[in-house]
């Protein structure tokens, strides 16, 4: 399996990607729900400010994952992992967590210092991911358990004077 940054010409295939994976786990709208998200992060976003990698096997992509960039006040350099899918077919064979450690590494090789997520945290902690504070997160929380952070400098993840903001694409208050 090869772990490499995705590239715009896939953007059809990793869309496809996430409706399939999405749509077999929680239904078709929902599979499309997350597709849409996922066209806005590689169209709408600037290229600085979200990350994509993807797995291929055999040359096709198996798995997808987005980060996308949070601005806090003072600055640092912070990203939100948000979403990731794995070919249904393929599910449970670690490529989620190879992926995620794999964006991470790259993360750290341009300097970020924070990570967060919104997700399973007993899922994530696999990768590192810890509560984070609620201050940190762009919205108020439905489920604030599912806030999570890890700092990628050896830091630790603390609150911030101002609130964050994230890429167009997560700016609405349903995802959260």
């Amino acid at each position: 399996m090869q772990l490499v940054e995705f590239k715009t010409h896939q953007s059809p295939e990793i869309q496809a990607l996430f409706s399939r994976t999405f749509s077999a786990a929680e239904g078709p709208a929902e599979g499309e729900h997350v597709a849409g998200l996922v066209r806005k992060l590689m169209v709408d976003s600037a290229p600085e400010d979200v990350l994509g990698f993807v797995a291929m096997e055999q040359g096709r992509i198996v798995a997808g994952i987005f980060f996308s960039r949070l601005t806090f006040d003072p600055p640092i350099t912070a990203f939100l992992l948000s979403p990731v899918a794995v070919h249904p077919d393929l599910q449970g064979r670690g490529i989620a967590q190879r992926l995620i450690r794999f964006g991470l590494e790259r993360l750290k090789a341009i300097g970020a210092t924070r990570i967060f997520t919104y997700g399973d945290p007993a899922y994530y902690s696999r990768v590192g991911l810890t509560p984070a504070p609620l201050e940190t997160a762009p919205f108020r929380l439905s489920q604030p358990e599912g806030w999570l952070g890890q700092a990628l400098d050896g830091g630790e993840v603390t609150a911030s004077a101002g609130a964050p903001r994230c890429v167009a694409a997560f700016d609405d208050p349903a995802y959260w």
